[in-house]
């Protein structure tokens, strides 16, 4: 059981479990968050999946330091639709800011019922009793009473309030220190971590069969080569959805490439050129809102002038390292997924609807793949599965995604179009500013019924569901306007979306939404503007900000990058701010990126990133710098690299090679710092530093070089 990550998640745990003897021993319940067992284990059961981002370290941390006992107790149970609280998706970096104040609640309400329990036993006042890993101690003397013998053969459930007295943070010991990840080892060493690795007795394989494109339907389909092939069971056809099953995971491949010579398709082409796409944004039918309008009056005497300036986003992909995969298995009457979707719940619901089953017969358990932060093909997947499950009822089925299916079929984050002006007076300052994007919707997860609809099989089946309407993420969190609305205290400011409803390309939510594009957008014109006003970038978002969290970081960043040293322009090395507040209501990052620009090639390399971010309570601060760490290597891969090559027919970044991604030899040195905000509540961090790294980059860039680039991905300056 030491590679938990394959084994344990297929089973529910009772209500009390076996001691050493084979005797029943009994359980403390804590809501369905939180369980106590007599032989010395805590097990936390999570409602946000682990992605790899290390929230399940996070909140096991929290468990442990409201329970009092040492944090090697706590063992993580993964999110299950039978037993495990629902909170719907892992997303939008609010995981610690939901999960953490109902899993410190639970920790000390099961604290506060083990020290009645021992204040009964021991005669004694319970404010006289003090607990460490789970023993009592009066005036720092053991009793021989500890949480296990306390609990023994009791089996406890009861419900926390919201009034459950919580530790003062002056009292932690676990929480803002570093620990080693729970998930980390097992992953290192090659244990049966991830649901790639799973293998169940009796299982076959699966594989699908796209379509070229999107809309396709099938035009001819000859079957009978594939069906006399070794190890194959079936094929599977339901309208435009085609998959073989067989016994290896090479017979399946085998016989998917054959299959896939046999069918001929009709194509639509109905996407849009690739080098037209943001003239098709703006020309697309939109809805259009004004998501911020405000107006202060101003001086009339004194003159301003008006810049302008335009940034696009490609499409991109969350291009994860591994495939999507699921495992599902069909009783009959009761279906079984294993899945590494980012909700369990709201999976079930939509599989549910698409598949005519009642809920309360699917069972969804999440399992870890590859990180994908955002809405992969995992869902996909798992209803994949589940379909051809049904096919093929009484053994699992095993469906791995092939790198192609990944690429082609996963939804993509939409391509933005993005114009801003600034009216600014002599020194520079700015007067009025006017921000307006072009964008597809940013989400088009599969929430339950109402949205199932956007599965892929939902749409190749023989009767499909018709296609949701466009879903826009309103206000503070905000889709395509996510981090739209600018931090800095303009006196007159207008935002406007314009949101795509017409959507030929797939398209949902890539880690962070459109915060990475408008904060690339709105950090890059600000640097604009104080090169114009021949001002240092520093001061000029110093004045004009009156966020004193803000304030305070900027200056700290300022001081800790080296800035008064940096060279001087266009010497080929190059430093760039970039800063937000993710949200403007989650964590600040500023990030200050270092690049050298090759005189000939024009070729852009990375040399250092320093990043200063303000999470409040920092809960684990390896955790959390590990987030920044990895949000500005993949924000880098983003704005140097990616973006989907396609025709109006089909897909063409099929791969590595047609959708490179950063290297190991081109990452940065990195260097993060976490502010002192322990007074503070916790905020989300796994979104926060893709903007801020886009713009440093595009900013150091120009410095290098004296070229300003506005289009991403930033090839070189050639």
């Amino acid at each position: 059981m030491r590679s938990s990550g394959a084994l344990t998640v297929c089973f529910a745990l009772p209500a009390c479990s076996l001691d050493r003897d084979g005797n029943r021993s009994g359980v403390i319940l804590s809501g369905n968050r939180l369980r106590v067992n007599a032989d010395g284990s805590v097990h936390l059961l999570l409602g946000k999946v682990e992605l790899g981002q290390g929230i399940g370290t996070a909140l096991a941390q929290l468990a442990a330091e409201e329970l009092d006992v040492e944090f090697d107790r706590i063992k993580l149970l993964t999110v299950d639709t039978v037993q495990s609280p629902d909170e719907s998706y892992t997303f939008s970096s609010i995981s610690v800011q939901q999960s953490g104040p109902p899993t410190r609640r639970a920790a000390a309400a099961a604290r506060g019922r083990l020290l009645d329990l021992a204040a009964n036993e021991l005669g004694v006042p319970r404010g006289d009793l003090a607990v460490v890993d789970g023993d009592i101690r009066v005036a720092g003397k053991a009793t021989g009473v500890d949480y296990w013998n306390l609990i023994g053969h009791k089996s406890i459930e009861f419900e926390p309030t919201a009034e459950q007295a919580l530790k003062s943070v002056n009292d932690y010991s676990i929480v803002g220190q570093p620990v080693e990840r729970i998930d980390v080892p097992g992953k290192v060493f090659g244990d049966a971590s991830f649901l790639q690795d799973v293998r169940l007795p009796g299982m076959v394989h699966a594989r699908i069969v796209r379509p070229p494109a999107e809309r396709a339907v099938i035009a001819s389909f000859e079957p009978a080569s594939v069906e006399s092939m070794p190890g194959v069971l079936k094929v599977v056809r339901d309208g435009n959805f085609v998959a073989v099953i067989a016994e290896r995971e090479s017979h399946a491949r085998a016989a998917a490439d054959v299959l896939r010579q046999s069918i001929s398709w009709n194509l639509p082409a109905d996407m849009p050129n690739e080098s037209g796409v943001f003239g098709w944004l703006q020309a697309a039918e939109s809805s259009s809102e004004m998501i911020l309008e405000h107006a202060t009056p101003t001086d009339s005497n004194v003159n301003t002038k008006t810049i302008s300036a335009t940034y696009q986003r490609p499409y991109q992909a969350h291009a994860s390292i591994s495939p999507s995969a699921a495992i599902a298995e069909y009783d009959g009457e009761e279906l079984l997924i294993h899945s590494h979707a980012q909700g369990m719940y709201p999976l079930r619901a939509a599989i549910a609807h698409v598949l005519n089953l009642k809920i309360e017969k699917i069972r969804c358990i999440h399992v870890e793949a590859a990180g994908c932060f955002g809405h992969n093909g995992g869902d996909d997947a798992a209803l994949d599965a589940a379909a051809i499950a049904m096919h093929f009822p009484g053994r699992p089925v095993r469906l791995q995604w092939e790198r192609a299916d990944e690429m082609a079929w996963e939804p993509y984050g939409s391509a933005m179009h993005i114009e801003v002006t600034a009216a600014v007076d002599d020194t520079g300052d700015i007067h009025a500013w006017e921000y307006r994007l072009w964008s597809c919707p940013h989400s088009s997860r599969p929430r339950g019924p109402d949205s199932a609809g956007n599965m892929i099989y939902a749409q190749l089946k023989e009767d499909p569901l018709e296609l949701p309407p466009v879903y826009s993420i309103p206000q503070p969190n905000g889709g395509a306007d996510r981090n739209a609305l600018p931090l800095y205290a303009f006196p007159n400011a207008k935002v406007q979306k314009n949101l795509v409803s017409d959507v030929p390309i797939r398209v949902s939510a890539l880690r962070g939404l459109g915060a990475y594009a408008n904060i690339f957008a709105i950090e890059s014109f600000m640097d604009e503007l104080a090169d114009r006003a021949s001002r240092d970038p520093f001061e000029y978002r110093l004045s004009q900000l009156e966020d004193e969290r803000a304030l305070d970081l900027l200056i700290r960043l300022r001081e800790l990058s080296g800035w008064s040293e940096r060279p001087a322009a266009g010497t080929g090395e190059g430093w760039g701010l970039g800063f937000a507040r993710f949200k403007n209501r989650s964590s600040y990052v500023g990030v200050i990126m270092r690049v050298m620009v090759d005189s000939n090639s024009g070729a852009i390399s990375l040399q250092r990133a320093t990043a200063v971010c303000d999470v409040g309570l920092v809960i684990n601060p390896d955790g959390v710098s590990a987030q920044i760490e990895g949000g500005i290597v993949q924000s880098s891969s983003w704005t140097l690299k990616e973006q989907i090559r396609f025709s109006n027919a089909e897909k063409r970044s099929l791969d590595w090679a047609s959708y490179p991604i950063l290297r190991f030899d081109e990452i940065p040195e990195i260097e993060v710092e976490l502010m002192d905000r322990d007074d503070l509540p916790a905020l989300g961090v796994g979104e926060s530093a893709q903007g801020p790294t886009a713009a440093a980059i595009a900013n150091a860039v120009f410095h290098a070089s004296g070229r300003r680039l506005r289009s991403l991905p930033l090839n070189s300056v050639a």
